[in-house]
């Protein structure tokens, strides 16, 4: 099998792999598109959010807004995470609207797919002069890689 990697001066593109979820994240990607193109940036995450229910809904895109997800420790709720959307009961989506995007707001959805079990989530940036999406991944190859770090440290 031949694998084409496109490259230039920063990244290398692979072209033989399948993106996780490819079909369902290139729909939401549209409708992304399509609110930025009709709205512009800087308005208040709301009106981006309420705005997103209307083309998820045109589109037949399934989604939950602000469904409270479990923080479990050893076995009890010790606490509920609310993204923005759970769409399809696969992906996480966490919606911004600042200039300049902070590292902290990549934490919380990391923290999201860590905690919660699911392996793909998008920040998205509605606040500046380009939207800007984020996609973060996160497998069960990167949690056992924590608990065994974990468990090495506790030695």
């Amino acid at each position: 099998m031949n694998k084409k990697i496109f490259t230039d001066n920063k990244k290398r593109i692979r072209t033989d792999k399948k993106l996780l979820y490819e079909d369902l994240t290139y729909r939401i990607r549209g409708a992304m598109f399509t609110v930025y193109n009709e709205l512009g940036f800087g308005h208040k995450e709301n009106i981006y959010q309420k705005s997103l229910i209307r083309e998820f809904e045109t589109l037949n895109i399934p989604f939950k807004q602000e469904v409270g997800l479990d923080v479990k420790y050893k076995g009890d709720i010790v606490g509920k995470y609310r993204p923005d959307f759970v769409i399809d009961n696969r992906i996480i989506i966490e919606l911004k609207s600042v200039e300049f995007m902070p590292k902290s707001h990549e934490e919380q959805l990391v923290h999201y797919l860590k905690t919660t079990g699911y392996s793909l989530g998008l920040l998205v940036n509605f606040g500046s002069n380009r939207l800007r999406i984020k996609r973060l991944i996160w497998t069960n190859n990167l949690r056992k890689s924590v608990v065994n770090l974990r468990k090495s440290l506790a030695r």
